[in-house]
């Protein structure tokens, strides 16, 4: 029980570091949906089809690095032999890019559609955010969570207050001062959401930079070896994960016609974000539970508590799921102000369930990260990506961006479930799958009833949830009272 306490301990303070950071982050969506600051939806089109490729190429320079860490610093004795390699490794890899980058930063543009002045920007982003990627996995590793979430809050509320300042006050303050006026550029507004990101991750990389004052720069080129073959697996199934988290974007501006592509992910993407109470949550819990798996791996019997920890994350999911669909129309209002935003609406229950169905698959994946056969995330994920793809293919021409979330819904599913076959005969779970179907089932069941045939009603809506929480007691009073009593 102490395991699991300390495990809880973490996700709160790693969930302060998540979820406060993206509560805020819901404040640039209300900005950034607003036709006071983005002309069109097309607008917040371009945007969030610029962070799309923000998250493929972050995984990109990250390349399993991050993972690999995790597992050779609770795995090997010389530690400072690992912080040194995994840092060397990252520093020239992101700099190798970062020359290239600004050499085809042209051609790059071409390739997507995209300004080069955007281009030059993401470029300098992406420099900066990789090389904080061992800093802060160091600090996980630690257990140094209070750090890492301080600088990850300070991260967002830098970030936040840019975007007010060069959004909303720049273009006044310059109309009366000749130092703002100086530095004010109208129809500049995409400029400034990627100008304040940049100037955040600057900050962040100076606060990390005494980690790269005090490590050792040790590069065993053997264990360096160790690493990547266990990291190449990882960053395969990363990409593999961008693909189904932001590609559908990218295939919504190839496959739509030009006028109307732009729109369709402005609206697209903003709904979306509605599902980001299931992603916090989810991210969350995996901060706090990949090293709580490596560090417990050779704990007497840590099948047990793995098996506890599916069913505490499918019940906690399960809740989110259903207040945030019969509450969604109340969240549109409050995070999406405009009304040309909520046609896309009809997307929310089901990106919901997809991230739901992606939280439990990071909670099975346990079984290939402890067992060192990585190679099966690769090969899960690769192929949740080809059914990403091959569906979006066929869906978006007929269906538009509600192909894209059927998409994702399907992809993660068959990840969800595939891995944990694999994993009952590799390494077998006792998962209680009795409760945890029972759970899903009923989630699903009373939030598309909620949505899609009682949506406004909320007595319906918020009867239907008091009756799944009923449930839950029922199965889990014996738990509640003993936690409550602790």
């Amino acid at each position: 029980m102490s395991g699991l306490k300390t495990l809880f301990k973490q996700t709160f303070i790693y969930g302060l570091a998540t979820v406060l950071p993206r509560m805020l982050s819901f404040f640039l969506v209300r900005l950034h949906t607003d036709e006071s600051v983005l002309k069109t939806v097309a607008d917040y089109g371009d945007v969030s089809l610029i962070f799309s490729y923000f998250v493929l190429f972050n995984v990109i320079l990250a390349y399993g690095m991050e993972t690999a860490f995790f597992r050779f610093y609770n795995k090997e004795d010389n530690k400072e032999e690992v912080v040194g390699t995994s840092a060397v490794s990252l520093i020239l890899s992101s700099f190798i890019f970062f020359a290239l980058a600004l050499i085809f930063k042209e051609q790059i543009a071409d390739l997507t559609d995209l300004k080069v002045e955007y281009i030059n920007l993401v470029i300098w982003i992406l420099l900066l955010d990789a090389l904080v990627i061992i800093p802060f996995a160091w600090l996980r590793a630690n257990s140094r969570p209070i750090k890492y979430a301080l600088i990850k809050i300070l991260n967002v509320i830098i970030n936040l207050g840019l975007n007010l300042f060069l959004l909303l006050w720049l273009k006044d303050l310059a109309e009366v001062n000749i130092v703002f006026n100086s530095i004010y550029k109208s129809n500049f507004e995409i400029n400034y959401i990627f100008i304040a990101n940049l100037v955040a991750s600057a900050v962040t990389l100076l606060l990390m930079l005494t980690f790269y004052f005090k490590i050792k720069y040790q590069f065993n080129k053997s264990l360096w070896k160790q690493m990547m073959r266990y990291a190449y697996p990882v960053l395969i199934a990363g990409v593999a994960f961008s693909i189904n988290e932001t590609f559908d974007r990218i295939l919504l501006d190839k496959l739509l016609p030009d006028k109307l592509a732009k729109t369709e992910i402005g609206m697209y993407s903003a709904c979306y974000k509605l599902a980001l109470f299931m992603t916090l949550f989810a991210t969350a819990y995996r901060l706090g539970i990949e090293p709580f798996f490596f560090s417990h791996a050779k704990a007497k019997n840590p099948q047990k508590n793995y098996a506890r920890i599916l069913e505490y994350f499918v019940i906690f999911g399960s809740v989110i799921l259903i207040v945030v669909v019969v509450f969604a129309d109340v969240l549109k209002i409050i995070f999406i102000g405009n009304k040309a935003y909520w046609e896309a609406m009809w997307v929310v229950p089901i990106v919901l369930l997809a991230n739901f169905c992606l939280g439990i698959y990071h909670n099975l994946s346990v079984w290939y990260k402890i067992t060192d056969k990585t190679k099966f995330g690769a090969y899960i994920s690769v192929f949740g990506a080809l059914l990403t793809l091959l569906l979006n293919f066929w869906l978006i021409p007929i269906m538009s961006y509600k192909g894209s979330a059927i998409a994702t819904l399907s992809a993660y599913a068959f990840m969800m479930i595939i891995s944990y076959c694999l994993g009952r005969k590799y390494y077998p779970i006792p998962y209680n799958l009795k409760k945890i179907v029972l759970y899903l089932t009923g989630s699903i069941l009373f939030s598309g009833l909620s949505f899609y045939q009682f949506r406004g009603n909320y007595y319906i809506g918020i009867s239907m949830l008091i009756v799944f929480l009923g449930i839950v007691y029922f199965f889990e009073k014996n738990t509640i009272k003993q936690l409550l009593k602790k």
